[in-house]
């Protein structure tokens, strides 16, 4: 076949084709004169006024997105954060603007607000961290900032507060001289709260460890007391009140253990050697087992009945 007779049209296709292009010719023309081919809308002062404080706000957003176009239709988006303004502020009356400049995401702000809305109140800084989405990193971050008013509190502290006024002398009792001695055996929690260094819990807890001892043979066992402080034993003194004993050849295991100077396997060793080997007339019988190395023997000898 020949290069002509591969493009010779007959008179009806020539027609046909002649029509495509004149259609075509009309529809560019068309667009042309309507502005809408490589035309460009002119913006007027105003709108660029308006488009510029547009992107200022989008700017200082404290969290925006923003996505960029890649192949395939695909889209990446990245959040973007200013940076952080802690300040010290009450959750109780802090606004949005100090709410978002602390960190907290929008919708974290606007759950605050209904909280408050629905009559919640933060009573102290702990309560803070019952925000849904708050990191304990961010808690720890914001608790040194967190001032809640005390116009919070309830009314009834009110009453306390006078209560500890009129009772002052109960709530903080005198001190004794530095001259004066309190006897550890014997003194009860409010004796002992007079000891300076000395208020209501290591009141209790001496007199809880006295117990579990059978006494105090040794005012410096008090110091086996976790955080005691040492310069109160200077107005403490032991005045040989009776050590209640335990009846080693009697006791049972479960007995035994009771006491803060016997462990269960030091308990279990006693009994296997009143087992094995009879009554036992001293500690230092014991002295040849591993648990029972000569301080050991030695602090629990005063409490040993041999009975």
């Amino acid at each position: 076949m020949k290069l002509r007779e591969f493009f010779y049209f007959t008179k009806s296709d020539r027609q046909v084709l002649l029509l495509l292009l004149s259609l075509a010719a009309v529809i560019i023309l068309f667009i042309r004169v309507l502005g809408g081919y490589n035309s460009r809308t002119v913006m007027t002062e105003a709108d660029s006024l308006a488009m510029a404080e547009r992107m200022e706000y989008i700017k200082n957003r404290p969290f925006h997105r923003y996505s960029k176009g890649q192949h395939g239709n695909q889209y990446y988006s990245q959040l973007q954060r200013r940076p952080l303004r802690l300040v010290p502020f009450d959750p109780n009356t802090a606004d949005s603007s100090v709410l978002l400049g602390l960190g907290l995401q929008e919708w974290q702000v606007r759950n605050i607000y209904k909280y408050r809305a629905a009559g919640g109140v933060y009573r102290r800084p702990l309560d803070f961290a019952r925000l849904y989405g708050l990191t304990r990193k961010q808690y720890r971050e914001l608790e040194p900032y967190i001032r809640i008013s005390d116009d919070y509190l309830p009314a009834a502290t009110l009453i306390k507060s006078e209560a500890v006024i009129e009772r002052d002398t109960v709530r903080y009792p005198v001190k004794i001289k530095p001259t004066e001695r309190i006897e550890v055996n014997t003194a009860d929690t409010s004796m002992l709260k007079r000891v300076p260094g000395i208020g209501s819990y290591f009141a209790r807890r001496i007199v809880d460890y006295r117990q579990r001892l059978g006494g105090y043979y040794d005012k410096h066992q008090l110091l086996e007391i976790d955080g005691f402080p040492e310069e109160a034993l200077t107005y403490l003194e032991i005045a040989g009140e009776p050590l209640r004993k335990i009846k080693i050849n009697k006791a049972s295991l479960q007995e035994l253990k009771k006491h803060p100077y016997i462990s269960f396997f030091q308990a279990r060793d006693i009994s296997d050697y009143r087992r094995l080997k009879g009554n036992i007339r001293s500690l230092s019988e014991l002295k040849l087992l591993k648990d029972f190395p000569p301080k050991a023997i030695e602090r629990l000898e005063p409490y040993m009945d041999y009975e």
